[in-house]
């Protein structure tokens, strides 16, 4: 997981781009019968689409040790954390009030419809860009607490184990990633439970292992520089948030940097954030993607020298070119709670990952 952040006077203004906003009209996909099942409690499922292309152990809690505090200013995107390495064995950047900031700039964009074929799962290498990592989760099903089992182990790791704090954990919320009561795999689809038990609001945060760019220490999802690709889609839960982000390998932030996409809670319009080199934990763009995360979409995160530029279903929303971060940096697709307050305790439903692809520059 990672540091927890106050950023309260960002929130209020990302809030408001979110609630307000203007939401964009896309084509969808026809729906198919690539739904999920039931959960486990009483929320019912979205129904998905179909992608037209296309060990059984969890980690073990003496794997992990808790993430320790470290200074946390307030900012657009609350929270995220150093993601594991090859297993969930991490130290979490740290964490401490701190006087809320003015917000970063909030850069919005409209957003023309979407072209239904950029919704299929991309095979092969493109200009610039070699494929390094391409997931369908089509090996079968996987129970909750199974993740990744053997049809996906030597691809996934679940994450942070059971009870380790997310950000606002570290802060004192009762919320934590709980892969073992989040995690599964159906119908094709990579699917978090978010849900609250015994006063406890809990998400995931699981990783693909990836070709390794760093060596100190080795990580199966470490990168300098590289290109993320998701199908995704969202019940629209209050208090519930992804932070899907690439964290600096130093585990040294605000200096080197962090970069975010799709960011936000999850009852609100969804964001693309860089958060700059430097002293200045402050020192954000932030690009709107103009809609919510209860229809598929497919937001993609170019990472190059002196440019992070996102995409919504294949449109560029806007790039930061100031102070990009420029080492290497690790992956991880952190789910959480309670950074815009928490769910209420019935709150629960699903965040669905169709489809995952990745490249590194060639």
């Amino acid at each position: 997981m990672r540091r927890p952040f106050g950023r309260l006077a960002v929130l209020a203004a990302v809030a408001a781009l979110t609630v307000y906003g203007t939401v964009a009209t896309e084509a969808q996909r026809a729906p198919s019968d690539r739904g999920p099942g039931e959960e486990p409690s009483a929320t019912k499922a979205a129904t998905a689409s179909s992608s037209p292309d296309a060990n059984a152990a969890r980690p073990s809690p003496s794997s992990s040790s808790p993430p320790t505090s470290r200074p946390v200013p307030a900012r657009p995107a609350p929270s995220r954390a150093a993601a594991p390495a090859t297993g969930p064995s991490l130290v979490a950047p740290p964490s401490t009030a701190a006087a809320e900031p003015p917000a970063p700039n909030l850069l919005t964009a409209t957003v023309p419809p979407a072209d239904p074929t950029l919704q299929e799962l991309p095979a092969g290498d493109l200009p610039g860009w070699k494929q390094v990592f391409r997931e369908d989760f089509d090996q079968g099903n996987v129970p909750v607490g199974g993740f990744p089992g053997p049809a996906y182990a030597a691809k996934w790791s679940a994450g942070y184990v059971d009870g380790t704090p997310d950000t606002a954990g570290q802060r004192g919320a009762k919320s934590g990633y709980y892969p073992s009561k989040v995690l599964s795999v159906r119908n094709g689809m990579l699917d978090w439970y978010l849900h609250t038990e015994n006063g406890v609001s809990m998400g995931a945060a699981p990783t693909p292992k990836i070709p390794n760019s760093s060596t100190s220490p080795h990580r199966d999802n470490s990168f300098l520089y590289g290109r993320f690709s998701v199908r995704f889609k969202a019940d629209p839960l209050r208090g519930f948030k992804t932070a899907w982000l690439l964290w600096p390998d130093s585990g040294i932030w605000p200096r080197d940097g962090e970069l975010d996409y799709p960011e936000g809670d999850l009852s609100t319009k969804f964001y693309g954030a860089v958060h700059k080199m430097g002293n200045d934990p402050y020192a954000t763009d932030v690009f709107s993607s103009g809609t919510t995360f209860t229809q598929w979409h497919v937001a993609t995160m170019e990472w190059s020298p002196g440019k992070v530029e996102f995409f919504l279903d294949g449109r560029s929303i806007g790039a930061g070119t100031s102070k990009t971060p420029n080492v290497p940096m690790h992956y991880i697709l952190q789910t959480e709670a309670c950074l815009f307050g928490c769910p209420k305790p019935d709150t629960a439903g699903h965040v669905y990952l169709d489809w995952i692809a990745i490249w590194k520059r060639s």
